[in-house]
């Protein structure tokens, strides 16, 4: 138990922060089936999860098959929210079958947008029956 708390209450960390909301990002993710969704976090708490950090708190996630596809190394609050992310078992089942967009705006609301992965082209190419052109 003390390595879980160890981890996530790391001076230096939002996992904590992340960790609390993870239920509610969860069922943000499951709801964006019908279309994005939104969750307003206290300007406080957000700031106070983390009070060494001097930068923006603003950030744009975009998860696939549990891994970032967009650079976030220099958002620590992103990189926090993609580890818990990746630790839970929903949200990676999630991620594994659609790719997720989490935004946090500078109003401190968290934005959540599920996209379908666009159909795979096969294998095998000549497997692709294709029409002839008239010309």
């Amino acid at each position: 138990m003390s390595s879980y708390i160890n981890r996530f209450m790391s001076v230096e960390s939002y996992g904590y922060f992340w960790e609390k909301y993870r239920p509610a990002i969860l069922k943000l993710m499951i709801s964006s089936i019908e279309g994005p969704q939104q969750y307003k976090f206290s300007t406080h708490e957000v700031r106070t999860a983390n009070p060494k950090d001097k930068g923006g708190f603003t950030f744009t996630l975009t998860v696939h098959k549990r891994k970032a596809v967009n650079d976030v190394r220099s958002s620590p609050i992103a990189k926090d929210l993609l580890r818990v992310l990746q630790q839970s078992g929903k949200a990676s089942e999630l991620s594994d079958s659609s790719i997720y967009e989490f935004k946090l705006d500078k109003h401190f609301v968290l934005h959540v947008a599920k996209m379908d992965i666009q159909s795979e082209v096969p294998d095998n190419p000549q497997s692709i029956i294709t029409e002839p052109l008239e010309g």
